[in-house]
């Protein structure tokens, strides 16, 4: 059957159920893109035989920069930094999970659309972080071609504040600013997702949505969509570590930017220059194949000027 909604994931199609028999996938591979297409997240095992060594030296290198007593079992973990972005740029083991090809080939596989890395983050602790879809910091035109992949380093119980989902999210509403009444091109946020928590809890209890946790043994990895509502449970142990990596990742061929700092309405987007962590070169702005730079002068005759063509 033809894909006749190129502009969407494969794994998020209406037609994924027609569409899937035609890729050629493994019963694994099918496994991750029915959980993907119904649940909105996937686990599998991350496919590299040096991860425990990876998972060792990320440790040592990052972890004195987290300002954290790793060394004493009963010190307060949750005292310190909480995270450090793309230390890709600096540590090969960090930009080598985030480059795995095997990672990267399944993605664009399930996408339909090559996948490129473009940002690290690196978690000594869990982030406590409520209930949010990563829409709103990260998308993409088309929607939904971003995904992340978070990567537990450790055994993960249910005290150090795990990983929660609520499964089935991802079909929800993606948040703007145009649904919520707001304007987003020049504000100034402290957090960009909190004029959307409203939104989302009124979301969940329409629904009945409980979260459930993500438990995650050692070389386990979650793969979720775009639009999925996560987050970082209580740490009940501060005591406790939650070593994990998350990589995001977005697709070839389309616009990146910013939607809580936006207003698509109006065509007035905030623009992401991205490098791609794999090679380190620039991934462009795309429509249709056809490069886009913003626009700093939007005519008022004109409803959409803010991105044109190169």
């Amino acid at each position: 059957m033809k894909n006749i909604f190129p502009g969407l994931p494969l794994v998020e199609s209406p037609l994924f159920p027609a569409l899937k028999s035609k890729w050629g996938l493994t019963t694994e591979e099918e496994r991750i893109a029915d959980d993907l297409h119904e649940k909105g997240f996937a686990v599998f095992d991350f496919p590299d035989s040096d991860l425990n060594g990876r998972i060792d030296r990320i440790q040592r290198h990052l972890g004195p920069r987290y300002g954290i007593d790793f060394e004493a079992a009963d010190s307060d973990k949750t005292v310190g930094e909480r995270r450090i972005q793309d230390a890709w740029k600096e540590d090969e083991d960090v930009r080598a999970i985030a480059a795995n090809q095997a990672v990267i080939n399944l993605l664009s596989k399930l996408y339909g659309r090559k996948a490129f890395p473009f940002q690290t983050l690196n978690f000594p602790i869990g982030t406590q972080q409520d209930a949010h879809s990563d829409s709103v910091h990260f998308s993409s035109l088309p929607e939904r071609f971003l995904c992340g992949v978070w990567l537990a380093m450790e055994d993960i119980g249910p005290d150090a504040g795990p990983l929660f989902y609520h499964p089935g999210s991802h079909r929800w509403p993606i948040m703007s600013n145009a649904l919520i009444g707001r304007r987003g091109y020049g504000s100034d946020l402290i957090s960009a997702q909190d004029p959307y928590g409203p939104a989302w809890r009124a979301l969940c209890e329409a629904h009945g949505s409980q979260e459930e946790v993500f438990l995650a043994r050692k070389g386990q990895a979650l793969i979720w969509c775009a639009n999925l509502l996560h987050g970082g449970s209580h740490q009940k142990n501060s005591a406790l570590t939650r070593w994990s990596q998350v990589t995001h990742y977005y697709f070839d061929d389309c616009i990146y930017y910013t939607p809580a700092f936006s207003d698509e309405t109006l065509g007035k987007l905030q623009l992401r220059n991205l490098v791609s962590v794999s090679d380190g070169q620039l991934r462009p702005n795309k429509y249709l194949g056809e490069p886009v730079k913003a626009h700093s002068e939007m005519p008022r005759r004109r409803l959409f000027p803010r991105f044109i063509f190169k």
